[in-house]
């Protein structure tokens, strides 16, 4: 890439791509064409076809994607596996006819086996079952990898695919229904506080944002408290799912944009084949190599937001994959290593979410 090359961010707006286009502005890009949700529907082969004719970029970052936390990755289960194989066939097929000249689609590490060894390396990919809770996103996610790797065998194209840890950071999902375990936690927490300091002015201006089933600032007291109530959360008490056991890995979302922008400008498809017979795996790991329990975590960030309640485990709910570490050598070996320590970017994630 060079500075004027002309970059395609699908999916802009979101936690990553929000942070690929932060990273490119800093380095000097410049020539940009992305679109939301509401001028592009990537599950419309349509639009997505006539947006690429249109604009013709040369790089694509395929960033958009449907994602939650377990809780809508179990009951959404339909739309999670067709909007995302819907999004990456287009977006993929589209890059492929209007010649772009390189294209990252960014997985999951879902993808492997719900037992596979720890840490996971690349090749662990298919090869046992996978966590029941996010199967379809799972295979969703697979099925971009594959596509990208018989798009680049059969077409000559260079699609690239990483798979980042658990990630976090700026403009990140705080919907408690719908998030990730991170935002989820932190959210729980900031509500819980206010709760226990009566600070309903705080609790209000939270919700004017980001409304629960509706239930926004303008409710009563006494509707706010419902429904905070019903997602486990009290002036003395915040309801957590599971055991807090599972370990789980997470990278700061500017540090996984930064990878992303290296690999982009270091890395082809044909350095990451080399010397195989039949070209598998393919895809880099992205992530920091260390990881933590839920309960850990829960722990810092309720020590971060300054909650003073008790966290409350509800060990009948599921705990999801025992523990979910990349392996990030073969990242290493490109040269690429993260640079942001867990407990300073939980409170740089903080201090956005309060502004």
């Amino acid at each position: 890439m060079n500075f004027n090359s002309k970059i395609y961010i699908a999916g802009h707006t979101g936690l990553v791509g929000s942070a690929i286009h932060r990273n490119l502005v800093n380095k000097g890009y410049t020539n940009f064409v992305y679109a939301d949700f509401a001028e592009l529907d990537l599950t419309d082969n349509k639009a997505v076809a006539e947006f690429f004719a249109k604009h013709k970029p040369e790089y694509v970052f395929l960033a958009a994607a449907k994602v939650g936390g377990i809780v809508a990755n179990n009951i959404y289960r339909a739309q999670f596996i067709f909007e995302n194989i819907q999004i990456q066939n287009h977006v993929i097929h589209n890059a492929y006819l209007n010649g772009v000249k390189k294209l990252l689609f960014l997985g999951s590490s879902c993808i492997y086996p719900k037992f596979a060894p720890q840490p996971m390396s690349e090749e662990h990919l298919l090869t046992g079952e996978l966590e029941y809770t996010n199967e379809p996103y799972a295979i969703a996610k697979i099925a971009g990898i594959k596509m990208c790797e018989s798009y680049n065998l059969q077409y000559g194209t260079n699609f690239i695919s990483v798979m980042p840890t658990n990630l976090y950071g700026p403009n990140d999902n705080f919907d408690l229904e719908k998030s990730h375990v991170m935002p989820a936690l932190i959210r729980k927490m900031h509500l819980g506080k206010a709760l226990n300091e009566n600070n309903f002015e705080q609790i209000r201006a939270d919700l004017n944002k980001r409304p629960i089933e509706g239930v926004s600032g303008i409710a009563s007291e006494t509707d706010i408290t419902n429904i905070l109530g019903k997602y486990g959360i009290s002036a003395t008490s915040v309801n957590l799912w599971g055991t807090g056991s599972p370990k789980r890995e997470f990278l700061y979302s500017d540090d996984l944009a930064d990878a992303c922008v290296y690999l982009m400008e270091n890395t082809n498809f044909s350095d990451l084949c080399a010397n195989q017979k039949e070209v598998r795996n393919t895809h880099i790991n992205i992530g920091t190599g260390t990881d933590i329990t839920i309960k850990e975590l829960a722990e810092i960030i309720k020590q971060t937001v300054g909650y003073k309640g008790i966290l409350n485990w509800d060990v009948t709910k599921p705990d999801g994959t025992p523990q979910k570490l990349l392996n990030v050598s073969k990242l290493e070996k490109l040269g690429w290593k993260y640079k942001t320590e867990l407990k300073g970017g939980i409170e740089m994630v903080y201090k956005n979410y309060v502004v």
